[in-house]
This record gives C-alpha cells, sequence and structure tokens, in this order.
C-alpha cells in the first residue's frame, strides 16, 4: 500500500509517496524550500506545490516541526511563524489539497515511529530515544515500542540556552564549529538526556545522520548505545505516511 508523506522543516518541505510495506519511498522525493517567514499560508502553498508534483489524490500524512495535538491543531512553533500556534493546520492542509484526507504529527515523532518499524529502533525494548539534528533538535522517547508523543527535548536548557541553540546543526553551521567542537556539544547534550532518561539507546536523525561517520565516533562517556538513523532524512516523510494509514483505520 502507497500513502503520501510530507516532512516539513524549517529548511525545506519534502514529500514522496511512501511503500508502507518495505518502509521506504515509492518514487524519488520532491523538495522545496520553506518560505521565510514560514507562515501557515506559505508552509501549505509549499505543500500543494510537493503534493501536486505527484498527481496524488489519496491521504497524506504531513510532519510539522512543532506541538501537534488530535492529529491537527499546532500548540507551539519555535522554528516556524509564531502565527501558527493554535492553527488547526490538519483543516488548512486540507482545504489547500482540495479535500484530500490529512494527518499532521509531530516531525520527529514521525521520524522515530518510522525507526522503530523499519530502522534502527526495530525490535528494540526498553526505552529508545531518538533526536533529530537540523534547524532545531526535535525528539521521539519510546517505551517499550510505545511512543510518548510531542516531547520537546531539544528546548531543554544547555549552557543558558535552549539545547538546540547549542547543539542543532543549525548551532553548528551558525557559529561555524568543527566537527570535533560540535561532537563536543552534542555529548553534553546527550549526556544531560541521559541522566533524565537513562535510555538504552539514542537514535540520532535528521540531516546530519547521513555525515555520522564524522562524529559520532567522538562522542564519549554517555552509557548508552548511540547509532546513527537508518532511514537518515527520509524518516520523517515514512513516519508521516504511517500516521496517515493508521488514521484511516481507526
Amino acid at each position: 500500500m502507497q500513502i503520501f508523506g510530507v516532512d516539513i522543516g524549517g529548511s525545506g518541505i519534502k514529500g514522496a509517496p511512501v511503500d508502507l510495506d518495505k518502509g521506504d519511498l515509492a518514487q524519488e522525493r520532491c523538495k522545496v524550500l520553506t518560505p521565510h517567514p514560514a507562515t501557515p499560508d506559505g508552509v501549505a502553498d509549499g505543500v500543494k506545490q510537493v503534493v501536486e508534483h505527484f498527481g496524488w489524490s489519496g491521504p497524506v500524512g504531513l510532519t510539522f516541526p512543532g506541538v501537534v495535538t488530535g492529529g491537527s491543531t499546532v500548540r507551539t512553533a519555535a522554528n516556524v511563524d509564531k502565527s501558527w500556534i493554535d492553527t488547526d493546520a490538519g483543516a488548512l492542509f486540507s482545504g489547500r489539497l482540495g479535500g484530500l484526507p490529512v494527518t499532521v504529527v509531530n516531525d520527529a515523532d514521525a521520524a522515530g515511529v518510522a525507526e522503530m518499524e523499519f530502522g534502527a529502533g526495530r525490535g528494540r525494548r526498553g526505552t529508545v530515544v531518538l533526536l533529530t539534528f537540523g534547524t532545531g533538535i526535535g525528539s521521539a522517547v519510546f517505551v517499550d515500542g510505545v511512543l510518548v508523543p510531542n516531547t520537546e527535548l531539544g528546548h531543554l536548557e544547555l549552557d543558558g540556552h535552549d539545547a538546540e541553540k547549542r547543539a542543532s546543526s543549525k548551532a553548528k553551521e551558525d557559529h561555524d564549529l568543527s566537527w570535533e567542537r560540535w561532537a563536543r556539544r552534542v555529548q553534553k547534550y546527550l549526556a544531560h538526556v541521559e541522566m533524565l532518561f537513562s535510555p538504552e539507546l539514542f537514535i540520532v536523525g535528521g540531516g546530519v545522520s547521513r555525515k555520522a561517520d564524522k562524529f559520532l565516533h567522538l562522542v564519549d562517556g554517555v552509557r548508552a548505545e548511540i547509532v546513527p538513523a537508518q532511514l537518515q532524512n527520509n524518516a520523517g516523510i515514512v513516519g508521516a505516511a504511517m500516521r496517515a494509514a493508521q488514521t484511516r483505520h481507526e
């Protein structure tokens, strides 16, 4: 079965039909730049452009970089325009897509669900924490395979700032950090999360997971196993499609 997934990020909006039997993209994804400011109307236009690229006419799952409740309502907007707060994103996107059925889920939760089903977390019990390092830091926490939704661990305080302001991949770029210096910040952040949650496994996702060989070996002093996301930056698209499929059968 195929369902369309869209991953809305701080820098790009990307999507593709997803083969839910394989947990992989059925076609090469389409990506457009996230508008700045990332207002509801502007982002909805970008989503429409991605979906129409494939001529898609079925259910659509979308991720959003913030807390989403009830499969539709946005509660936080750290890396997009503040006008998103309290927006009924499901109604907005469905309207822009000509009435297609739409499900909206937190972006890191979507990536985590995909990794637990098809990737690095498959078959893992205990506490697993997926962290997506990108424009911000997203988090998904699982206990014996069950998601604790809408955790916002990127906003834990680190060195007097939101952790994502210090340890996201955007922070690496903004401060022109070497891989070694950035890895020390990531290590400090992971140690803080480990102190709070004592996970058996950290899964490192987001676009930077493609370059795990440049920094993961530099992270030490953390007891939990640390692995890169296997679905890499496609995890959000796959997870969004999975959630849309689940919604159809609820």
